[in-house]
């Protein structure tokens, strides 16, 4: 009986039009309808193509739903619904917190809502989204995520690397900049982690690159170490056993060399926190996360 969010793509397209039709069919008339009204399979699977969504289940049965926007000033979150007999089950609350986890690196989760519907602004507001702008009939809101994160030790590394590598989808790229020793291949088991990849992830400075399969039907993972390569368009010799378009493609050393790979890109800067020399015993480290889009 309890609620399971899991993250889905077009495939899932005619599942979550039908939560759509529902949810927003179950809602007051509005002038001018809602544009969820006028979805179709087709259209719900293009949007569903950009990034993807969540699909929430109650004994497999499918009650609610929200699709992923990436914008450059953020995430936007759209066709946010639940069928009204889950209503007051968690299911809505289940959906935004993994909306959010799955904004990683990015400054902003960001909603539409309608005027005419208070409770729904209510919601998001007792989610912590505050309302930044009002073009009637429509009322955006946002919530404001952090992209530099501390990391005070190898295993909080590995944990964030986790908790981004579950935000990733195929074809995302992740460039990784740090000084030796900074924390890069920490933060991509990480990663292989939250990606539930096969194989440990370990440096790949001698081969070059390394391809870790899913073990869950996902994206592989491609972890690449750039320092000797002189350019990016080596990979094409390196006879890897995926496609960069339906992999995870993680770069060591990228920053200058990998911007080609894909239109948005993941920036992943290491640093060690101000104030502590190479050799503290302890040796912080800072972590910043930044999307970057359409370059």
């Amino acid at each position: 009986m309890s609620v399971v969010v899991r993250r889905v793509g077009p495939e899932a397209a005619a599942d979550v039009l039908a939560v759509v039709r529902e949810a927003f069919g179950a809602r007051p008339a509005l002038d001018p309808p809602a544009d969820a009204l006028g979805e179709d399979v087709d259209s719900i699977a293009r949007l569903l193509g950009r990034r993807g969504g969540f699909l929430a289940t109650i004994d497999d049965v499918p009650v609610g739903c929200v699709v992923l926007d990436p914008a450059p000033d953020g995430l936007v979150l759209r066709r946010f619904g639940v069928t009204p007999g889950a209503q007051g089950r968690g299911v809505a609350t289940a959906l935004v917190e993994a909306a959010v986890d799955a904004a990683a690196g990015r400054s902003a989760v960001k909603v539409v809502a309608r005027e005419e519907l208070p409770e729904t602004v209510g919601f998001w507001e007792r989610h912590d989204f505050v309302v930044t702008g009002r073009t009637s009939p429509y009322v955006e809101l946002a919530l404001w995520l952090g992209t530099t994160f501390d990391a005070p030790d190898a295993d909080t590394m590995r944990l964030l690397g986790e908790r981004v590598g579950r935000s990733l989808g195929a074809g995302d790229l992740v460039v990784l900049t740090g000084e030796l020793g900074a924390g890069k291949t920490t933060f991509t088991q990480g990663l292989g982690a939250g990606l539930e990849v096969r194989g440990a992830v370990t440096s790949p400075t001698f081969v070059i690159a390394r391809v870790h399969p899913s073990l869950v039907d996902g994206p592989d993972l491609v972890h690449v170490d750039a320092y000797r390569l002189g350019g990016l368009d080596e990979l094409d010799d390196l006879d890897l056993d995926t496609s960069l378009d339906s992999a995870v493609t993680v770069v060591e050393w990228g920053s200058g060399l990998a911007e080609g790979l894909a239109d948005s890109r993941l920036d992943v800067v290491i640093e060690r926190a101000v104030g502590h020399a190479a050799d503290d015993e302890l040796d912080p480290r800072r972590v910043s996360l930044r999307w970057v889009i359409g370059q």
